[in-house]
């Protein structure tokens, strides 16, 4: 009876896990990719008027300086997480999130205040970038360091695929009430409630983070090795090659990402698509990719992550091309065609590379070693796609120009891959960073 009992206890414990991950990326994400649903708005309100493209422009490169903090917040939650536990971490940042995006729904025009408006926007983009800098990597690591060893990749996929179920959210809300509303209504209050909305989606979170258990990997690799002092300086100086194998896989994850999620409703707009059925068939292709996750993520359980990833790049380079020809015939179906091939590919890679990154570092530094190298890469690459892509597009005049910037990240993650371990059945304690150097974690098992 006793046993049952434990094990009730344990499922219903993992539940939970799976339940704060789950929701926490869902918020974290749809905080911050509403900002890049809303961008036109944006551009009317918070800029002086003129040129609509450079108004444009203007509104991805406040996106950007969003991704300017990641890296000093990849530093302080990495860190903080590989001392005081990955469940406090992520208490914090959906808080911070939360009153970032809240904060953007209640600021000023420039109407009102003028140059304070574009200011304080980049006040409250610096500080989702803090948030987000310590969201995707500490919720993928709690997740597998609760989870049964042979299943990492299916569990992590899972939870981690509402990082995409987000874009899906947010562009249903922002085209609910850009649809709903007249265009002055939308222009003086609707634009403000889908932000609005973050406030009550992260306390949520906030609840349920607060009553699930601490990682056990990480409690038993402080009780074996103690709280590392440097964190930091452990990983940058022990687990070099697995920062920058990451760093350049997260590469090509961001641009993906942001691509898709950040970028694709302008292109089609400046493509001749209409802005409804832009945010309609991004917001289904996103769903696409929502599912894609899980398979890349139960794929990588079964074959191991290095194939799947491999061979979700090189598909990469086959389709983009043909994807953005499709998408941009200004055509609801050819778009939708177009976004679903690269949420399909994309997917499978992220399904993953969610797992495959955390796996490569040692429990001991395991936050911050992968987060420092996914977040330099996500601001690199990731916060300038959408400005890259707008750019590219304005200066060259060619459709297919932000295709090659994503299949030139593609290639030089190609190299990454090729050269990365395999960990899908490595012991999670010592990862792909410390292979083979004698370390060993015995208790590494189901929670069940």
């Amino acid at each position: 009876m006793t046993h049952a009992g434990n094990d009730a206890d344990r499922a219903l414990s993992f539940k939970r896990v799976l339940s704060s991950a789950a929701i926490g990326q869902f918020v974290e994400w749809y905080d911050f990719v509403v900002y890049a649903y809303s961008a036109a708005t944006i551009a009317k309100l918070f800029f002086p008027a003129g040129d609509p493209a450079i108004a444009i422009l203007a509104t991805f490169a406040v996106y950007s300086v969003g991704f300017l903090a990641r890296p000093v917040g990849g530093y302080v939650f990495g860190t903080l997480g590989d001392r005081i536990g990955r469940r406090r971490v992520l208490s914090v940042v959906i808080l911070l999130m939360g009153a970032a995006t809240v904060g953007i729904g209640l600021l000023p025009t420039y109407s009102q205040v003028g140059i304070f408006a574009p200011l304080l926007l980049i006040a409250c983009r610096l500080l989702q970038g803090l948030s987000a800098a310590g969201e995707t990597v500490s919720s993928n690591s709690f997740v597998a360091e609760h989870a049964p060893p042979d299943h990492r990749g299916r569990f992590v996929s899972f939870t981690y695929s509402f990082s995409t179920l987000a874009p899906v959210a947010a562009a249903v809300v922002v085209y609910a009430f850009s649809n709903g509303l007249s265009p002055e209504d939308y222009e003086s209050w609707g634009w403000r409630v889908p932000f609005l909305l973050g406030g009550p989606l992260a306390l949520i979170g906030i609840y349920i983070r607060r009553i699930v258990d601490e990682s056990p990997a990480f409690e038993r690799a402080v009780a074996a090795e103690g709280i590392p002092t440097s964190p930091l300086r452990e990983a940058a100086t022990g687990q070099t090659s697995a920062m920058l194998r990451a760093f350049a896989l997260a590469a090509f994850s961001a641009v993906g990402f942001y691509s898709l999620s950040g970028y694709f409703v302008t292109y089609l707009v400046e493509t001749g698509l209409s802005r409804a059925d832009a945010l309609l068939s991004n917001g289904i292709a996103m769903l696409v990719s929502f599912f894609s996750f899980w398979v890349g993520g139960e794929l990588s359980d079964r074959f191991g992550r290095k194939p799947v990833v491999l061979f979700a790049i090189v598909l990469s380079v086959i389709l983009t091309i043909p994807a953005f020809m499709l998408a941009s015939r200004a055509s609801f179906e050819m778009a939708l065609l177009g976004q679903a091939l690269l949420a399909v590919d994309y997917g499978l890679f992220w399904g993953a590379f969610g797992i495959a990154v955390v796996e490569m570092f040692p429990t001991r530094t395991r936050v911050t070693g992968a987060t420092m190298s996914f977040n330099i890469s996500y601001t690199i690459f990731g916060g300038t796609a959408p400005f890259i892509g707008t750019w590219l597009l304005l200066r060259t005049g060619n459709q297919l120009s932000p295709a090659y910037y994503m299949i030139a990240v593609a290639v030089m993650a190609l190299f990454a891959a090729v050269r990365m371990r395999e960990t899908a059945h490595a012991p999670l304690q010592r990862g792909a960073a410390t292979h083979g150097a004698g370390l060993h974690d015995a208790s590494d098992a189901a929670p069940g």
